[in-house]
């Protein structure tokens, strides 16, 4: 890299220089784009799902319907607001806008280009950045469960309550997976800021290993797969979206936290659940697919990675993030619940565990300073445990169902009698008699003479 290329490269030293208007600017500009892009989200999802359900999707409000959801956002406001009697006012309107606020300000750490000139002033295209930028995104998801808890306990009944408890126990599993895929990136990138992040994967990664010189592909999505599926699956989970849609779940608990919002307080937790995919894509984008720079070949051209070019990958990548939100949507089924909390324990988590231990012996290994006994210790180390894995993993194969005699044998005394396991109810003595006088020639013995045991269990009782 040149170094007038690097010198387009935002660092932390570029950062609290701005003047107040540009810092202003920045701040209406990030809150006009993130208005813009929800509206344009929410008919992309509606295209999208429709043209994979082979159906017509919106396309009578503005040119080809893409005004739908912009006449959509100008309705919910004026709509009449109902507000619960059992309701915690207080609680009740301030959850929609912790929702928002936080899914406004995730966004803010966020690198959308190189640094530019803006009315005669440089500035890197991106509002602020800390040493810490990452976890700033991690704390704003952490508040923002705050708002759909409050939600789901304010409004005084039982569904919204259900969707709120669902949403804390969402956020304890899933966070951990999502903030441990960060671990490799920091350990890889040797920062947690979003802007040397970036910078981090500007080219290929020179890296020795036991003495061969390789170069690691740059983009982490390639370099750490592992942590970039995790997260990927996590993102979705956080966000609250099918097959993750557990706190709302229409077909069990109406529309979950928010069942008892209407009016614009509606309107902000559908907005902040919209804006939060923004963020989770433009985080991924950011960590693991290069953020804003071209992908190669378009790379090799000059002008790709400067000015206000590097917008249109960045905005590319995006789109085609939330085009997987959209695509999972609409193929896959909402888990069970058991389901979604295992799987989130006792897959993700270890794998993660386990995936960031592996990354760490193989980053001792390309020391240049370790000792060649203690690389060949460590490579030994992980061969084996690999293999007491494989050998110690439980079997996935069932056992045996026991028979039905196994199983009446097994009751206790006294208790009700055994239902058939096919749910094929045997017929009642009146019914079997009517069917042996119709048809006399064709009926079996036991059916006519014979007392089968309908017929005893008549007498006896």
């Amino acid at each position: 890299m040149t170094a007038a290329y690097l010198a387009q490269m935002p660092t932390l030293q570029d950062f609290g220089k701005d003047v107040w208007w540009l810092v202003l600017l920045k701040v209406v500009g990030i809150f006009a784009l993130l208005l813009v892009l929800t509206l344009f989200t929410i008919n992309y999802e509606r295209k999208v799902v429709a043209r994979m359900a082979q159906r017509y999707g919106p396309n009578q409000v503005g040119p080809n319907g893409w005004l739908q959801s912009l006449t959509d956002g100008l309705k919910l406001p004026f709509k009449e607001e109902i507000i619960p009697l059992t309701a915690d006012k207080a609680v009740y309107f301030l959850a929609p806008v912790i929702s928002g606020v936080c899914a406004f300000t995730a966004f803010s750490v966020i690198p959308l280009g190189p640094m530019v000139s803006i009315f005669g002033e440089r500035t890197p295209l991106q509002l602020t950045d800390t040493p810490v930028g990452v976890l700033v995104v991690l704390a704003c998801a952490g508040m923002g469960v705050y708002g759909v808890v409050l939600a789901g306990w304010a409004s005084g009944t039982a569904y919204p309550l259900f969707g709120g408890l669902r949403s804390s126990a969402q956020l304890i599993s899933y966070e951990v997976a999502m903030g441990l895929s960060f671990v490799a990136v920091f350990m890889t990138a040797g920062t947690m800021s979003t802007s040397e992040i970036v910078r981090a994967q500007a080219d290929g990664n020179p890296i020795t290993v036991f003495g061969l010189e390789l170069t690691a592909p740059s983009w982490y999505c390639i370099l750490l797969l592992p942590s970039f599926i995790i997260y990927a699956i996590s993102a979705v989970a956080e966000t609250n979206r099918a097959p993750f849609d557990l706190p709302e779940a229409e077909s069990e608990l109406v529309g979950g936290f928010h069942t008892e919002y209407s009016s614009f307080k509606f309107a902000m937790f559908y907005l902040a659940e919209y804006i939060n995919m923004i963020t989770v894509s433009a985080v991924c984008t950011t960590l693991f697919l290069g953020g804003w720079r071209a992908p190669w070949p378009i790379s090799l051209w000059d002008g790709a990675n400067s000015g206000w070019v590097p917008l249109i990958w960045f905005f590319g990548k995006v789109l085609l993030l939330l085009f997987g939100f959209i695509w999972v949507r609409a193929t896959l089924p909402r888990l069970r619940y058991d389901q979604f909390m295992r799987f989130g324990w006792k897959v993700l988590i270890p794998i993660n565990l386990a995936w960031i231990l592996a990354l760490a012996s193989i980053r001792t290994i390309q020391n240049e300073t370790t000792d060649s006994g203690i690389r060949y210790t460590i490579l030994g180390g992980l061969i084996l445990a690999v293999l007491l894995i494989t050998l110690l993993w439980p079997s996935r194969t069932p056992p045996p169902a026991p028979s039905l005699e196994e199983q009446v044998a097994r009751r206790p005394k006294g208790s009700f009698p055994l239902p058939p396991l096919d749910l094929q109810v045997p017929p009642s003595p009146r019914t079997r008699r009517a069917v042996a006088e119709r048809q006399p020639a064709m009926a079996g013995p036991g059916t006519a003479g014979d007392s089968g045991p309908g017929e005893s269990d008549e007498k006896e009782v």
